[in-house]
Formats: C-alpha cells, sequence, structure tokens
C-alpha cells in the first residue's frame, strides 16, 4: 500500500528521469561535435514563455548537462520544486549534506554564468546586428559584436561542413559565422522565439536546416549556439504545439 501517493510519485519519476539522463548521457559520448539541449519554442503563449524563461535558458540548460543526473536532480527538486532537503535526500539515497553542498555549487556556476546577462532587448538587438552582418558578409561588424573570449558550439553529430570542436576566439568565430557555406545565401531567415529568447530558424528550399541563438553580456556576444542535427530541428518544430498543450505549467 501506498502510503503518501504524492511523495512516491515524487521518487519514482525522479529515479525515472535519472535512467534516462544517464542513458543520454551514454549516447552523447559517442555524439560526434559538441551536443547542444534541443531547442524549445516559447512564443506559443508569451505569459507562459516569460515564466519559463529562466529555465529554459540555453546557458542553463548547458550547464545543467555538466552534472552527474542524480547531482542534476537534486537541484532541479529544489530550485524549481522548493522540496525540502530531507526530502530529495530521500528520494536520491543521499545524506541531507550532500544535497546541501550539490545545490549549493549548482547556484554558484549559475550565478556565474548570468552574471553580466543581457536583458531580452539588447539580446535581439545584438541577434540582429549578427544576422544582418553574417549576410552582408560584413566580417568587421561581425567581429565588433563579438566578446574577445567567444565561442561558437555547432550540434551537427557528424554532418559534413560542421565544425566538429568547439571554435574560440572572436576572428575564428566571426570567420566561422560567414564561412559556413549553405548559410546565408539563399536561405530565408525566419526570426523567432526560443528558450524565451530570441532565435532564428534558417530555410533552404523550404526546409529547415538550421537554429541559431547567441549569449551576451556586457562585453558582447560571448556564445554562438548553431543547431543543425535534423532530429533537433524537427523537435524544436513539434515543442510550440507540445508546450501550448499545458498551458501554466
Amino acid at each position: 500500500m501506498v502510503l503518501n501517493p504524492a511523495a512516491f510519485l515524487s521518487t519514482a519519476a525522479t529515479r525515472l528521469a535519472i535512467n534516462v539522463a544517464n542513458s543520454s548521457r551514454v549516447q552523447r559520448e559517442t555524439y560526434i561535435g559538441p551536443w547542444l539541449p534541443e531547442p524549445a519554442d516559447t512564443s506559443s503563449d508569451p505569459e507562459v514563455g516569460a515564466q519559463r524563461a529562466e529555465a529554459l535558458d540555453f546557458a542553463i540548460l548547458l550547464i545543467l548537462e555538466k552534472p552527474a543526473p542524480t547531482e542534476r536532480a537534486a537541484y532541479v527538486l529544489r530550485e524549481a520544486f522548493d522540496y525540502p532537503y530531507t526530502e530529495i535526500a530521500e528520494m536520491l539515497q543521499l545524506t541531507a549534506v550532500n544535497v546541501r553542498k550539490i545545490v549549493s555549487r549548482a547556484r554558484a556556476h549559475l550565478a556565474t554564468e548570468q552574471r553580466g546577462k543581457v536583458d531580452k532587448a539588447e539580446h535581439q538587438r545584438l541577434l540582429d546586428a549578427f544576422v544582418t552582418a553574417a549576410q552582408k558578409g560584413d566580417i568587421t561588424s561581425l567581429a565588433a559584436l563579438l566578446a574577445p573570449n567567444a565561442i561558437s558550439l555547432s550540434d551537427g553529430n557528424g554532418m559534413r561542413g560542421v565544425a566538429r570542436v568547439p571554435v574560440l576566439g572572436r576572428a575564428r568565430v566571426a570567420n566561422l559565422s560567414i564561412a559556413y557555406p549553405r548559410f546565408w545565401g539563399e536561405a530565408e531567415v525566419q526570426c523567432l522565439q526560443a528558450n524565451g529568447r530570441g532565435g532564428v530558424l534558417l530555410q533552404r528550399d523550404g526546409c529547415p536546416s538550421t537554429f541559431m541563438t547567441i549569449a551576451a553580456s556586457a562585453e558582447g556576444i560571448h556564445r554562438v549556439v548553431w543547431v543543425f542535427n535534423p532530429e533537433k530541428i524537427a523537435a524544436y518544430l513539434a515543442s510550440g504545439s507540445r508546450y501550448a498543450a499545458v498551458p501554466g505549467t
């Protein structure tokens, strides 16, 4: 007999999620090139999009991929659902002291990432300027938008013509952003909302081929994200209706 259904369901769901995360981690060990989270369409309901913006921010999703699944679960249970440390410890079969340390470390990492982050309006301005400069092949203007320590991450799982390692530095990121041969030419650029912020979807001959967005601070654009993996593009296109079907979550 289940004496506390809510606690039982929370524990079961958490352990299932950890199992899925562990399986995904094994799969990523054979992934070719950088692995990025799937973009999520947050445009269908602006209010819901704003509520999810922090949780779905690409920077946060990337940071949360680094810890082990159990550590990630501890942080999410505490920060997103406000579970007491003792209950989280019981769910994860850890001590309450360990859970507190895990959550504290995650908070510190996220605080560092979020420091100096620009607001949505400035983010959109920088994104628009980046796309315009890239379309024109204006490498001088493009480089001026980038922070000195800029990084470009391309998720293509070995697709031909996609960088298989992170590209570092203002000049190299600017050159790559212009040099990708199938990007700008005759590509149709669609502005959209993804993960609570602006992004673009590039299409060729009516077929979506690339999702792109940026992360920026007071120094400029410090991360450019490209998603080429067709499965992740398809997941983005399906995510708008999926999220809209669950209002208020």
